[in-house]
């Protein structure tokens, strides 16, 4: 516990002091803001389904940029070869980079937190649908992000890990549309790929725990194919 403890404090200081950061959470938030407002004074509406599903879409996009780093960049510098080398174990390096990206797509969860509490001051908000929105939330950055760290762990360039990332979650979100032009049983198996389809229940207040468990899984996936790329090593 005590070397994960080192390895996740080392990371949130390696994010936090670059300008990666603060520049995704200067984004994100200023596209949510704008997303919101746009909706409450056009529409009049109280939900919140539109600025999730933009949400989900910015961390398809912002997510990349956070995980391209975290193995490519230290494998061209020589300072993955370090790591390798220390009594740290490579599920141990693993996990702590993979809590590390958590925790600031976390914050800007937090931070969105601010646009249903405004709307409560105003409305009457229904709370199903945001608190299982903001689930599906986590758990779509949880399975984004363990993808995007065994990406990162494959290739020594980051540009190229996070080119691939950004196709491979994208692919991922419109492979819904790619089932319903192929023929059965394979337009079930794209649709059951589908990170739209998988995350739309959640925004609608519905939480099965089939679509948690997709989300589950490919996180411990992403999780094990980093760890079999470092190991390889």
């Amino acid at each position: 516990m005590n070397r994960f403890g080192v390895v996740y404090r080392k990371e949130m200081a390696a994010i936090f002091y670059s300008p990666i950061a603060y520049a995704v959470l200067s984004v994100f938030s200023l596209l949510m803001g704008y997303t919101f407002c746009a909706q409450l004074f056009h529409t009049r509406g109280t939900s919140l389904v539109p600025m999730l599903f933009q949400a989900a879409l910015l961390l398809i996009l912002t997510i990349p940029l956070l995980t391209m780093r975290q193995f490519s960049e230290e494998r061209r510098s020589g300072t993955l070869e370090l790591l390798l080398s220390t009594p740290v174990s490579n599920l141990t390096l693993v996990i702590g980079k993979y809590f590390a990206s958590l925790t600031l797509v976390a914050i800007l969860l937090c931070v969105m937190l601010v646009y249903p509490i405004a709307l409560e001051i105003v409305a009457e908000p229904d709370w199903g649908p945001i608190i299982s929105g903001y689930i599906g939330l986590f758990a779509l950055s949880s399975a984004l992000i363990a993808s995007g760290l065994a990406i990162s762990a494959l290739t020594s360039n980051q540009m190229i890990a996070g080119v691939l990332s950004t196709g491979l979650f994208l692919t991922l979100w419109m492979a819904e549309v790619l089932g319903v032009i192929l023929p059965s049983p394979l337009d079930h198996f794209a649709i059951g790929l589908s990170l739209d389809s998988r995350f739309t229940p959640f925004v609608t207040g519905a939480v099965y725990l089939s679509d948690f468990g997709w989300f589950l899984i490919i996180t411990l996936l992403g999780i094990l194919l980093c760890v079999g790329a470092l190991v390889r090593r």
